[in-house]
């Protein structure tokens, strides 16, 4: 089988996601165009780097982690989709929820950045992880973790 090399616009956007997981905001930002447009939906876009920077910064200051399970990732010229499963930490609480990810990519930067989720996943997924955490802090030794 002849492997061939992923096109660039999907790496920018795998390495904006470890950047982010990394909590790495300085070189998340170089990824992103000036006027880059970030919305989850269904809530309003933030337009602009320095809008996004702002939301960046405010969920590090909310969530403790957050990491990234790759599902799917494709590209068709300058767009790039990605299924993924996001986890988001509230220092023992994990909340693992499904997110579709559609970015525009030109010249090397994240022009656009739109995810969708399901909102009631998202907040059962906290109410999951915070049982987990009280179950392993009462002496649930063995509990498996959230699935993701």
């Amino acid at each position: 089988m002849i492997e061939t090399p992923e096109p660039s616009e999907i790496t920018v956007v795998r390495e904006f996601l470890e950047a982010l997981q990394a909590s790495d905001t300085d070189r998340a930002l170089e990824l992103l165009s000036p006027a880059v447009v970030y919305q989850n939906v269904p809530l309003p876009p933030a337009r602009g780097i320095r809008a996004v920077e702002k939301q960046l910064l405010g969920l590090q200051r909310l969530f403790t982690g957050f990491e990234v399970v790759h599902h799917n990732i494709a590209a068709n010229g300058s767009t790039v989709l990605t299924e993924r499963t996001d986890v988001l930490c509230l220092g023992p609480v994990r909340g693992a929820f499904w997110v579709c990810g559609t970015f525009e990519v030109h010249d090397g930067k994240i022009t656009l950045w739109r995810d969708r989720f399901d909102f009631v996943d998202f907040l059962l997924s906290f109410v999951r992880g915070a049982v987990l955490a009280l179950v392993k802090a009462v002496g649930g030794r063995g509990t498996p973790s959230p699935s993701i």
